[in-house]
């Protein structure tokens, strides 16, 4: 397919992002992209990141497989959650689940350097072929447990993480920087679960709200 026939879908896709936006607002506050986020999201080819068999369907506002019994999250929920993140471009975000990549992709677009953590270490891998492919060079990857956080000692702007844990893990919240926001899907395994924006505050407390309710793939531990 030409790139004009993708980009023709990636405007489709955003024309109902932003419908859903305004459909969630009451939840959310948020009725609308930031130019930024919405730019970044036309800008990334989502259907690079997906499996050749779902290809075509790269572009509608729905998760798919990507293999290893993990998704490639909903379009909307990409753009919302990263909205929320309100990215700086001089600054440095962290990412819970890179899965093949596209969130991190979009990220990119955004912020000065992204961390990514990957628990299945062939997820991984493609993701970083993949990101490394299109020119996303300040896009790191680790092979670990989101739960452990960052391996480096590395203070973030920003944490988006994408499967949902039981509880905010204490690790997360240690290398978030003052002032620094954190998006996390929070909740048990077949369960609603409640999408937070969390903000730490000069005193080092951690304040923030339920946003959405929201279903997504389970935050494992290395080796589960």
């Amino acid at each position: 397919m030409k790139e004009e026939k993708w980009q023709q879908r990636r405007d489709y896709m955003l024309a109902e992002i932003q419908a859903e936006m305004r459909a969630t607002s009451r939840y959310t506050g948020r009725d609308h992209l930031s130019d930024r986020v919405e730019a970044a999201m036309r800008q990334v080819p989502r259907h690079l990141f997906v499996p050749l068999w779902s290809r075509q369907g790269a572009y509608d506002n729905n998760p798919l497989p990507i293999g290893h019994g993990q998704t490639i999250s909903q379009p909307y929920i990409v753009a919302l959650m990263t909205d929320m993140l309100d990215l700086q471009p001089s600054d440095t975000v962290l990412e819970i689940g890179t899965g093949c990549g596209y969130q991190a992709a979009v990220l990119a677009q955004l912020a000065a350097r992204v961390c990514s953590i990957e628990v299945v270490p062939e997820l991984a891998a493609g993701a970083e072929k993949t990101l490394v492919s299109l020119g996303y060079t300040h896009v790191d990857i680790r092979v670990g447990s989101g739960y452990d956080g960052w391996p480096e000692p590395i203070a973030f702007d920003a944490i988006i993480v994408t499967a949902a844990a039981p509880e905010v893990p204490d690790a997360l919240l240690d290398q978030l920087k003052i002032g620094g926001r954190m998006v996390i899907p929070v909740g048990r395994p077949g369960m609603t679960q409640d999408l937070l924006r969390l903000q730490k505050q000069e005193d080092g407390e951690v304040t923030g709200r339920p946003m959405l309710p929201v279903a997504f793939v389970p935050m494992v531990r290395s080796g589960q």
